[in-house]
């Protein structure tokens, strides 16, 4: 039972973290969604492309400063 509720708990964590507004997560293309609704057109595609790879490279960043600061500073 343990097992199940840590799962639930792990899933519900990450179904969390995918909507923040952060563009290549799904809470980023509610944001544009949200901008089209608001100023009636969507956004170019040269501002998502441009934002896609800033979510991509602040997600990877994220990732690499996670599994440096597992391996410099756990004992």
């Amino acid at each position: 039972m343990a097992f199940l509720g840590f799962v639930a708990v792990l899933s519900t964590a990450v179904g969390l973290m995918n909507l923040f507004p952060i563009p290549i997560l799904d809470g980023g293309h509610l944001l544009f969604h949200a901008w089209e609704a608001v100023t009636g057109r969507p956004p170019g595609d040269r501002a998502l492309r441009l934002l896609m790879a800033a979510g991509l490279a602040a997600i990877l960043t994220l990732m690499l400063f996670a599994v440096a600061n597992d391996l410099f500073l756990c004992p």
